[in-house]
């Protein structure tokens, strides 16, 4: 059985991140959200907090080891602070852990060390693709032996940084079976499309992708010509999503709260009307419920349990009903007040409706 007790280096980092969360996305949230983007001193300052650096072995680059569980608590506090500023500052998990995760010994050692060991720098992963039936274990994106090497071709969305990455993972079908592919920048065949523009993280910049006909050498599959294990990567994109959920969900409902402690309605406070005090309490026990099942996913990752992939999925999946139904009341607890953006949660609302079709943006 674990232990519900943060160990003192999960202390330390969950109030690292928790103090840079307020004082720097939380603060710039806002303004980041109508400019389309943090500045780079904001991401730069997130990535210094060294969270991915310690989730990796010395031999790599890094200076830890990879746990799950410390990876869920540290996504809820950053996406606390704000969801595309987490996103933004983990965005080179998304090519080092599934390299770490899937990769074979020569490739964890040639290309984990450059991102790892430098300033904050766009690598990232291509995963879902522009279709309602997305399904990441049987995508349409496909990827063929070519003589001596793979052939991509497809069409990928929501790609985190594409214009600016200095290499991508794309995820492709091979035979049936989703495989990752190391594709450097400049690749001939890859084709980077306009920016995404989305009803939330407005401050993230996403863009579409095309393959045509992308000739990749046999060293750029994961593991190398053996391959890798999907679902291992999966697992992590999903409670690293539910974690996400719950810090937004978090930040939503204390807002709320706090709110309706504070405001007068009549010559009563808002918090003292039944109606509004139940909501506040069916939102909390929701949170609660959720990210419990979330660090018990994260723990049987941590410990390698069959059950991982079933308990990864249902902690998503309770997270995207829980994120919509708590920032949607948040909003209506704040009444008018909640549709004005003076408000933070207006955009809190629109970006949990998002966290359903953003699996594949955070992997830890």
């Amino acid at each position: 059985m674990y232990s519900f007790e943060l160990s003192e280096e999960q202390k330390m980092l969950i109030d690292a991140i928790n103090r840079y969360a307020s004082s720097d996305l939380r603060l710039k949230a806002h303004d980041a959200d109508e400019e389309n983007q943090f500045a780079e001193s904001i991401v730069e300052k997130g990535w210094e907090l060294g969270f991915l650096q310690a989730s990796i072995p010395e031999q790599y680059g890094g200076f830890g080891e990879r746990s799950a569980v410390t990876g869920v608590l540290a996504a809820e506090e950053f996406a606390w602070g704000d969801m595309a500023g987490a996103l933004a500052v983990m965005t080179p998990g998304l090519y080092v852990t599934p390299i770490l995760l899937g990769g074979s010994e020569d490739q964890k050692l040639e290309l984990i060390p450059p991102v790892i060991e430098a300033e904050w720098q766009p690598y990232t992963a291509a995963l879902i693709e522009p279709y309602y039936d997305f399904d990441p274990n049987d995508l349409r994106t496909t990827a063929s032996l070519n003589g001596d090497g793979y052939t991509l071709k497809g069409k990928k969305a929501y790609v985190p940084y594409a214009a600016e990455a200095s290499a991508m993972i794309v995820y492709a079908n091979l035979d049936g079976l989703t495989q990752g592919f190391v594709v450097p920048a400049g690749t001939p065949g890859l084709e980077i499309g306009e920016r995404e523009k989305l009803m939330g993280i407005d401050a993230y910049p996403l863009y579409k992708v095309s393959l045509n006909d992308v000739h990749l050498p046999t060293s750029s599959r994961l593991g190398g010509s053996a391959g890798h294990d999907f679902a291992p990567i999966l697992d992590s994109a999903r409670v690293t999503m539910a974690a996400m959920a719950v810090g937004v969900s978090r930040a939503a409902f204390e807002y709320a709260r706090d709110y309706a402690k504070d405001r007068d309605v009549f010559g009563v406070k808002v918090a003292q009307k039944q109606s509004i005090a139940f909501m506040l309490a069916e939102m909390a026990t929701e949170i609660e419920a959720i990210r419990l099942l979330n660090w018990e996913a994260a723990w049987m990752q941590d410990q390698g349990k069959e059950e991982a992939s079933k308990h990864a999925y249902l902690a998503l999946t309770g997270a995207i009903d829980m994120a919509m139904m708590v920032t949607d009341r948040a909003v209506q607890i704040l009444g008018g007040h909640g549709y004005i953006r003076e408000h933070p949660v207006e955009l809190w609302m629109r970006n949990g409706r998002g966290i359903a079709i953003l699996t594949g943006l955070a992997v830890i």
